[in-house]
């Protein structure tokens, strides 16, 4: 009896093994998945070669919304980064701004205007300083070396001052004032030595420029565009009110138009006292090397104060006598 029944259960089994086998050969199914965030995924088949499917995500939806509103915001956030970096108020040009030697300044360390005299920095560079009302200095030291003789560099120091102008279209044109320019050129294996010291005029003209922090360094940075667009060495900004010289005709003479249009004569010029000029000399005794050669005409020579000395006395002593 009991052998009886186990046959018959496994003939049973058999059968909906078989059943089981070609409802999967057949290729139909249909299983439904569900999350646990109660969202559902329906996937339904027939045949081997096309088959439905159908995603359904409730939550995922919501995520996903969640997300792009998120990224909205950061966007709007950096788009009101870049409108408070436009707007800071220190990317300006106002201020003196020093290349990366940081030895070159403006103002009365490298030109000495009562004495006409031009300090030698103890590195070469180059620096500009703006004011707000419209005034500029620059002061420049730039040495060249020789290739063919590596003991024979040249070099040359340039001062100016005036003002500039900064046009609609990004333009900043430099106009120095004419009588006040000065620059000493040395090359010391043509001058013999002596160097040679001009007036200097110069008008400058940059296409563009440009302020912006320098992640590096931490400090703004001045970046002039020349006219034909060639970017000068950036200039970091070293002092801010900018150090300059006073803003106005330094070494008038006889009738001088300023850069703002004014005019100065000789009878306005303050002259410094005997003590003061003293003073100044010894001041810039060791700030350089360069001598001051009288000059070579007859009437400013010792010679011609010699005999106008000898004529007076002579004078002098002729009206005594008689």
């Amino acid at each position: 009896m009991f052998p009886i029944l186990t046959l018959i259960r496994l003939l049973l089994l058999t059968l909906n093994s078989l059943q089981h086998v070609l409802a999967i050969d057949d290729g139909s199914y249909n299983t439904q998945i569900k999350d646990s965030h109660d969202s559902s995924i329906n996937i339904s088949s027939t045949g081997t070669s096309t088959s439905n499917i159908e995603i359904r995500k409730g939550d995922d939806n919501n995520r996903y919304n969640d997300n792009n509103n998120n990224n909205n915001n950061n966007d709007d956030d950096d788009n009101a980064l870049v409108k408070r970096e436009n707007t800071d108020s220190n990317l300006t040009i106002v201020g003196t701004w020093s290349s990366k030697s940081n030895q070159v300044f403006t103002g009365p360390g490298f030109y000495d205007p009562v004495d006409e005299l031009l300090i030698e920095p103890s590195l070469p560079g180059i620096s500009y300083s703006f004011t707000e009302n419209g005034w500029f200095e620059e002061a420049s030291y730039q040495v060249s070396g020789n290739p063919r003789n590596p003991a024979c560099p040249s070099a040359a120091m340039t001062f100016q001052h005036g003002t500039y102008k900064i046009y609609d279209n990004g333009t900043l044109i430099l106009t120095p004032i004419s009588v006040d320019g000065r620059q000493l050129v040395s090359d010391p294996c043509k001058d013999n030595g002596t160097s040679s010291y001009n007036r200097y005029f110069q008008e400058e003209t940059f296409k563009s420029y440009e302020v912006m922090l320098d992640d590096y360094y931490g400090i703004y940075k001045l970046i002039l565009y020349q006219f034909n667009g060639a970017p000068l060495q950036p200039l970091y900004l070293a002092y801010r009110p900018p150090l300059m010289l006073p803003t106005e005709t330094l070494n008038p003479t006889a009738t001088t138009t300023s850069g703002t249009g004014s005019t100065s004569t000789d009878s306005k010029v303050k002259r410094d006292s005997l003590s003061n000029l003293v003073k100044r000399s010894l001041e810039n005794k060791y700030k350089t090397n360069a001598i001051k050669q009288p000059s070579k005409s007859f009437f400013m020579s010792n010679i011609f104060w010699y005999i106008s000395a000898s004529v007076i006395g002579l004078g002098s002593l002729l009206f005594f006598i008689y």
